[in-house]
């Protein structure tokens, strides 16, 4: 028969090895604490997040090993050199990917070498492959998720009270991975690819897969339209999404920034871990699904934690800001998704091709005649050493000021 008294030193001793693990991996980052329990950030949380990073991404390596030694050989052909790349001839094409298939696994491939950890996404779900089929080439990946809930630069922008946020956020998507991959990158094909999201084909996909679709929580026919994506910066002003235009259209739009608050900086690993602290308690967060319980699951669970620890939830303020930017795909965008009564306006769309075609005159050709980047060196032999950080990515070359 157990003791009372070990009865009550082992449900402490769980709590002091969360705190301590969650303390120790704040010390880690970089992160200090002020007198009112706020994170102090040092050097601008430049080197936080370069910390951070750096400790997800040997979480999201060694959950990836398998796929690697699986999918990667398969994979690699489909990744360009970039002495094949004729610019003139790039053309790109928008692949729906479904899962448990080989585009799935060339997509989740491509995310490995992104210099941030990819996040699954939540809730609804369009993952695409950017394809060039001038050279038959992986060009970029696109992912659209569910957007998170609570956005003041967002929600300000749109006009939004609480209210008109709850019925109709439905109409919102957020581009949780956007860019392209090496050579393309070096030609800014990540400022097209930013672009396609608001293309066509990307509405017609959101029709055919949640226009009709039902609510989870409400139960209820949601006849979403697709009006705005948001996307946000890995970290401060982003240089590829501002100045997108193609002609006379903005095709995404600096909102602002975060207010550098919520759990950018707990880890997967971190998060498991409170998980496990409150199931051992039966509460109800523990092992509620992300999709269909509500909107900042994963933020409430923490929070959850955080207050059955008696930890000051003052460290979810990370301070660590990012620009947040909005693509609107409906001309009237605002004004459906503010009073919902108006039809949206589509008739500014431009098909994936008809963008490619734009972006290509735009950025590609203009950056390829300068000849600030040297990307006919690049060769796909280097994606694996890309993705276990062992190789970094040229960067422009300065260009005079006389």
């Amino acid at each position: 028969m157990i003791s009372k008294q070990a009865r009550v030193a082992q449900p402490f001793s769980a709590e002091a090895k969360l705190k301590r693990a969650l303390r120790n991996h704040l010390r880690t980052l970089g992160f200090a604490k002020d007198d009112n329990g706020d994170l102090v950030l040092p050097d601008g949380g430049k080197e936080v997040v370069r910390n951070l990073h750096r400790s997800q991404w040997r979480e999201k390596m060694t959950a990836a090993l398998p796929l690697i030694a699986r999918a990667l050989p398969k994979a690699l052909p489909h990744f360009a050199n970039g002495a094949e790349i004729d610019p003139t001839k790039i053309k790109f094409r928008l692949i729906l990917v479904r899962s448990r298939t080989a585009e799935a696994d060339l997509f989740r491939i491509a995310t490995l070498t992104w210099s941030v950890p990819v996040s699954p996404g939540f809730g609804r779900r369009m993952r695409y492959l950017v394809w060039d089929d001038g050279h038959s080439r992986l060009a970029g990946v696109i992912a659209l998720g569910d957007p998170v809930y609570n956005l003041s630069v967002r929600d300000n922008e749109i006009g939004w009270d609480v209210h008109d946020r709850a019925r109709r956020l439905v109409g919102l998507l957020d581009a949780y991975v956007l860019g392209a991959v090496p050579p393309y990158s070096f030609l800014l094909g990540g400022k097209a690819v930013a672009c396609l999201i608001r293309s066509k084909e990307v509405l017609k996909d959101f029709n055919r897969a949640y226009g009709e679709s039902i609510g989870v929580i409400s139960k209820s026919a949601k006849h979403a339209k697709l009006l705005a994506v948001t996307t946000t910066s890995s970290m401060g002003r982003s240089s590829v999404y501002n100045r997108l235009r193609l002609d006379d259209l903005t095709y995404l739009k600096p909102l602002g920034f975060t207010k550098g608050f919520g759990h950018f900086h707990i880890t997967d690993s971190l998060f498991e871990k409170m998980r496990a602290y409150l199931r051992e308690r039966d509460h109800d967060y523990a092992d509620k699904h992300v999709f269909g319980e509500g909107p900042n699951w994963r933020l409430r669970t923490i929070r959850a934690a955080l207050v059955g620890l008696n930890v000051n939830e003052n460290i979810l303020k990370h301070g660590i800001q990012r620009e947040v930017f909005i693509s609107t795909l409906a001309e009237n965008a605002y004004e459906v998704l503010k009073d919902g009564k108006a039809k949206p306006d589509f008739s500014t769309l431009r098909s994936v091709s008809q963008i490619s075609d734009l972006a290509r005159e735009r950025w590609i050709l203009p950056r390829a005649e300068r000849g600030e980047i040297d990307y006919r060196s690049w060769t796909r032999e280097q994606i694996p050493n890309l993705i276990k950080r062992k190789v970094g990515l040229p960067t422009a070359a300065k260009r005079g000021t006389g």
